[in-house]
């Protein structure tokens, strides 16, 4: 038997836990499911990063210890996974006793073999990074995660020489072209090597500036960088270097979002070799969830709580949405319209639609069990060799964190039964009496079915226990319904006659979109996909205007929005802040006619004022400006 360990973020507790949380703990809950079905022992670690300046400022705010605090945000992670049927794993905290002993010895290691040395660095503090910046990885002079200006600290501190090792890093990674995946990501990786940007780590601060961390075990003045101790929990979870679980686990796979990329491709392989321990074998990285085409973010408002949608739309639906919609690698847009036609087409008309009609006729005319198969013919055996090879390449491109295109493969599987449904016509077979061929196509259909419920247990543990049970199955959602799914891409079958099943199916009820909106939505949603009517005065009440676009800039607080000064004439020039920076460049827009909404009240977001809203569309390629056809007047009405 062969072991399987694959590890999420660590998970920062300032804030509550949102949609790219939730898709980074199913991937790993989905493959290591996917891995158990394999016959492979797998162990996913998920967890908390507990410590460091963000966490003490938040606790502050709230009134709280940070421990206090610390340990109210965590249980919002720990008490979410159960609600997205996200099982067998391991949570970690960064608070932990046996953690924090780990780190220290850690920390005593590298100290001791001479590769921590103490210094006095001057240097630009990002408090949102917690890290120290240098001039070369400034953008424009701010921080080019925040786009804020970073905080000129000089102060003695404990430095890796993490520069010691970079040059055996690229090469380690250009000798190993899949140790970082997708590709993309392995060559921003080898960009920041090559850009001599990178040099020694500060991995502490004085206590006399923060004290919420873990000490360093050489000086008690000192308490230790928060990824310096986050990173060591994928150690520290399996009870260390010498436990039996690090020997049978270790090296394993790493799973994270694309923002985090820097500290687990260089920072982590560093630490590891300084170490002498193992690297891991792959860093899998996955894009952003986009709201409204733009990444998701609080000061913007358009934040998707997975809680929510889950209760509107059912867990397990919410999670094919996730797989199905997300190309691994890149970034995908969260459209609650988009998942409606998602569920609505693959699942209720395609899936749900299939068990509904094969179930009612196997009770029709088959007594309601499985019939025994007669004679083969090529219409059967065409169904038979698709179901393998829909099999075969599901488990390869989903074991490959190909989630989307291992869904599609199986998805040819399903449309083809449904063809299959039509072209045979049980209905006619019945009618005319031709009991052996109406036998075997019923068989080929439901022992198809089977695979369909097998190859969906990573993906719908619940539904695919459900689609089993209704073919006679016993099964679970905390254990694989099968001993290998490579046993079954072997052989066809594994039903059998005789074998009880349910008289109907309705497993995905399709969803009205009209309906799809509560008052609750409407409250609590800025921009719902789908909204009620409104009466031609209240339209009349919008005062849409054309303006032209005089200066156009970065907010300086918040990633991906941009600035605009706009001239709309006689009404003057208004500052209007959009979230247009990841589809137009700022010089991009100087000089442009835009369209904008010029009576809503004033909003600050992240500390600037926004006086109305530009018009924007969606489209495949993201937000385009709604602009007139031909150049129009300044401050000249839209209606």
């Amino acid at each position: 038997m062969s072991s399987f360990y694959i590890t999420t973020p660590i998970y920062y507790v300032n804030a509550r836990p949102h949609l790219g949380h939730a898709y980074s703990t199913l991937v790993c809950d989905a493959l290591v499911r996917m891995h158990k079905l394999l016959d492979d022992e797998a162990l996913f670690v998920t967890g908390s990063d507990e410590h460091g300046d963000k966490i003490a400022q938040a606790a502050e705010k709230n009134g709280q210890t940070p421990q206090s605090f610390a340990d109210t945000t965590s249980a919002l992670f720990r008490n979410l996974w159960p609600d997205l049927g996200i099982e067998g794993y391991r949570f970690a905290r960064t608070t932990d006793p046996a953690h924090e002993s780990l780190v220290q010895a850690m920390l005593t290691r590298v100290y001791e073999k001479g590769d921590i040395y103490y210094g006095e660095f001057s240097g630009h503090y990002c408090y949102g990074c917690e890290r120290f910046y240098t001039e070369k990885e400034l953008e424009n002079g701010l921080c080019p995660q925040h786009l804020t200006k970073p905080e000129l600290i000089s102060e003695k501190n404990y430095f890796f020489r993490m520069s010691k090792y970079l040059p055996w890093l690229k090469e380690y990674i250009e000798t190993h072209p899949d140790f970082i995946r997708p590709e993309r990501y392995r060559s921003e990786a080898l960009g920041m090597l090559e850009t001599g940007a990178l040099d020694d780590l500060c991995i502490s601060r004085p206590k006399s500036r923060l004290t919420w961390g873990i000490e360093l075990p050489f000086d008690k003045n000192y308490v230790c960088y928060v990824w310096f101790d986050a990173l060591l929990t994928y150690i520290s979870a399996l009870g260390g270097p010498e436990a039996k679980d690090f020997s049978h686990f270790w090296p394993g796979e790493h799973l994270v979002a694309k923002d985090i990329l820097k500290p687990h491709a260089v920072f982590w392989p560093i630490m590891l070799k300084a170490l002498d321990l193992p690297l891991y074998r792959h860093l899998h990285v996955h894009g952003y969830w986009l709201s409204r085409n733009t990444k998701m973010s609080k000061s913007i408002g358009n934040i998707v709580d997975p809680v929510d949608v889950v209760a509107r739309y059912g867990r397990d639906p919410f999670r094919y949405y996730l797989f199905r919609e997300m190309h691994f690698g890149s970034d995908a847009s969260f459209n609650e319209e988009g998942m409606v036609t998602r569920i609505n087409a693959d699942l209720a008309n395609d899936l749900g639609n299939l068990f509904s009609r094969v179930l009612t006729m196997t009770d029709k005319y088959c007594q309601g069990t499985v019939p025994h198969p007669g004679a083969k013919h090529d219409a059967d055996k065409e169904i038979i060799d698709l179901s393998v090879t829909a099999m075969q390449n599901f488990v390869q491109l989903f074991s490959g964190l190909k989630f989307a295109e291992g869904l599609e493969s199986l998805w040819e599987l399903v449309r083809a039964l449904n063809k299959y449904v039509d072209q045979e016509a049980p209905w006619s077979l019945a009618k005319k009496g031709d009991t052996e061929r109406l036998q075997t196509v019923m068989y080929t259909l439901l022992a198809s079915m089977r695979k369909v419920a097998l190859c969906l247990w990573p993906v719908m543990p619940e539904a695919s226990v459900q689609m089993l049970e209704q073919l006679g199955q016993k099964a679970s959602v905390h254990t694989p319904p099968v001993a290998s799914i490579r046993d079954e891409i072997a052989c066809f079958g594994g039903l059998y006659a005789g074998t009880q099943v349910a008289k109907k199916s309705n497993l995905f009820p399709r969803i009205d979109p009209a309906k799809r909106v509560t008052e609750a939505d409407e409250k609590n949603s800025e921009g719902p996909e789908t909204k009620k009517e409104i009466s031609f005065d209240n339209f009349e009440a919008l005062d849409i205007r054309v303006g032209t676009v005089k200066e156009a800039a970065k907010h300086p607080n918040a990633d991906k929005i941009l600035v605009l000064q706009i001239d709309f004439g006689p009404l003057g020039v208004r500052q209007i802040l959009s979230g247009l920076a990841q589809h137009y460049a700022p010089q991009d827009l100087l000089g442009k006619q835009v369209t904008a909404v010029l009576n809503l009240k004033p909003r600050k977001i992240r500390g600037l004022l926004s006086n109305g809203m530009v018009l924007t569309c969606e489209g495949e390629s993201g937000l385009s400006l709604l602009s007139p056809e031909k150049a129009g007047k300044n401050g000249g009405a839209v209606s």
